[in-house]
């Protein structure tokens, strides 16, 4: 991972993108680093916020339409292909697929805050024929809202990210769904008030 943080460091908006497409095409990349020490040099750079946005919710589309694409070519046979090579995968990719066909759409917007299932949405969602454009409206909603938590978290660490940087990569397993939680609630929060002055 550090070879990666490297490169971003290095390269800065090129590297982030060609990382963050990377990582949601299903290689083995931890978002939950990469995005936030991301907007940790973006923020260094002085490159905006908005822009480190756009770019990374971009190569997260083209990230996640390789998946789709390859899930729709193999279907259901290359799930089961999966399964029979990566054991450790059936869990995942069984409770993904039953998200799946138990809120559809809902579940490629929201499993893209859900570590497991969002590893294995796109092959399900290609696999089972999900319209293309339905899909990658759902999953632009869905990587919005992570990479806007998670950029933002690191944007706003700046050049404290060396002092926290640690503590978040050993604990981020509880700080991520809490800051995931806090992110929600703002959302519903800013929009009653929305509603309430309409």
């Amino acid at each position: 991972m550090n070879y990666f943080t490297n490169l971003i460091y290095e390269y800065g908006l090129l590297a982030m993108f060609l990382i963050i497409l990377i990582e949601y095409a299903c290689f083995p990349i931890s978002s939950e680093i990469v995005l936030p020490f991301s907007g940790a040099v973006a923020s260094l750079q002085h490159i905006n916020y908005f822009t480190i946005l756009f770019f990374s919710v971009l190569a997260g589309l083209l990230g996640t339409s390789f998946c789709y694409t390859i899930g729709r070519l193999g279907g259901g046979a290359l799930l089961n292909k999966l399964i029979t090579k990566f054991p450790k995968a059936e869990k995942g990719i069984h409770t993904s697929q039953m998200k799946f066909n138990q809120y559809g759409n809902l579940a490629v917007c929201f499993g893209r805050l859900i570590p497991i299932c969002r590893t294995y949405i796109a092959f399900i969602a290609g696999a089972a024929g999900q319209n293309l454009f339905t899909y990658l409206v759902s999953s632009l909603i869905g990587i919005t809202v992570w990479n806007a938590i998670l950029i933002g978290f690191g944007y706003l660490l700046r050049e404290n990210w060396d002092i926290v940087g640690g503590y978040y990569t050993r604990y981020k397993d509880i700080i991520l769904p809490l800051v995931v939680f806090l992110g929600m609630l703002v959302l519903v929060h800013v929009r009653k008030d929305k509603s309430s002055n309409v």
